[in-house]
């Protein structure tokens, strides 16, 4: 996926569509304190295992933030999306599935792993992390998100993950990290 960045700066924000910035003000144990918070949506993310090739299909994407504090931006993360709408989490979950990676997974096939918090420092944003196992029957498309997204899908074979995990050369979440450890604990048989 060609990526080239032009004209990168930062502005302040008008009119946000994402995020609102805060000072939260409160006393702690008597003593007043300030925190700068970030309020945001909160999202769902999904770890793809493709039965077939015994891989995990994953997405890598720009992320402005990402660059602009280490000048490349590109990371390697689950499918995700945004609980921006009014559906249950089950059902973003699958539609992200769809629109990002290209596979129709029924929601009796989507597992819930767990919850976790985000940007605990900033966000204090939750993330319910999700786990579908996927083959080429259920493939409807390529991929690649909706819209403007450029969303290329990748996939990273199991026996490669664990060297994948620990490659700090390569952008990655947290939540990508746990959901990896999840698997590997709950299937792999080493």
């Amino acid at each position: 996926m060609e990526n080239i960045i032009e004209d990168f700066s930062l502005q302040p924000l008008v009119k946000p569509n994402f995020v609102k910035t805060a000072l939260a003000t409160y006393k702690q144990n008597g003593i007043n304190k300030a925190w700068e918070i970030v309020q945001s949506h909160d999202s769902v993310a999904i770890l793809l295992y493709h039965k077939e090739r015994k891989t995990f299909v994953l997405v890598k994407q720009f992320r402005a933030p990402v660059y602009h504090r280490n000048g490349d931006g590109m990371t390697i993360e689950m499918c995700a999306g945004l609980i921006d709408k009014e559906k249950s989490l089950d059902q973003i979950a699958k539609e992200e599935i769809e629109e990002e990676c290209g596979f129709d997974v029924p929601l009796e096939q989507i597992e819930r792993i767990t919850k976790v918090l985000s940007s605990v420092g900033t966000s204090g944003g939750y993330q319910v992390i999700y786990y579908a196992e996927v083959d080429e029957s259920m493939r409807v498309s390529e991929g690649g998100g909706i819209e403007d997204e450029q969303i290329e899908v990748v996939e990273i074979a199991v026996h490669e993950a664990r060297t994948f995990m620990y490659d700090e050369s390569i952008g990655k979440t947290v939540g990508l990290m746990f959901a990896f450890m999840w698997w590997f604990d709950k299937f792999d048989t080493k």
